[in-house]
């Protein structure tokens, strides 16, 4: 009896380590990202600042003044959680709009609209 509970529990522990491992590779914690922000402002709206970053690098841009925005690429490295931006603008009425987006790996993740209006910020986190 104390064999087959032996045998089982052997078992039972290689395919705890099997999906532990599979796991790893699903949540690719192993490989680094290039990220990049973009925004962009439409209806007469303009881009003031951004504050983005990956997990504790933030950097800023401010004092910007057109209707479209690009972050330099970022390398998130191996085990990143989250990239994350902030990015405010000023509208010239209820036409007014701010669009950010995401890209990891040259490949949009996340998109956010600010409501229109006159002050426009937006928000965006994206979970690696």
């Amino acid at each position: 009896m104390y064999r087959k509970l032996s045998i089982a529990s052997i078992l039972f522990a290689a395919m705890l380590t099997a999906s532990c491992s599979k796991d790893k590779d699903d949540n690719n914690t192993t490989a680094t990202h290039k990220v990049v922000f973009k925004a962009e402002a439409s209806g007469g709206g303009t881009i003031d600042r951004a504050s983005y970053g990956v997990d504790g690098d933030a950097h800023s841009a401010i004092n910007l003044s057109g209707t479209s925005w690009t972050s330099p690429e970022l390398t998130a490295p191996a085990g990143a959680y989250n990239a994350n931006i902030v990015v405010n603008g000023v509208g010239t009425g209820s036409t007014s709009r701010l669009k950010v987006g995401i890209y990891v790996d040259g490949e949009l993740k996340k998109e956010e609209s600010a409501n229109p209006g006159v002050a426009l910020s937006v928000i965006l986190t994206y979970k690696f």
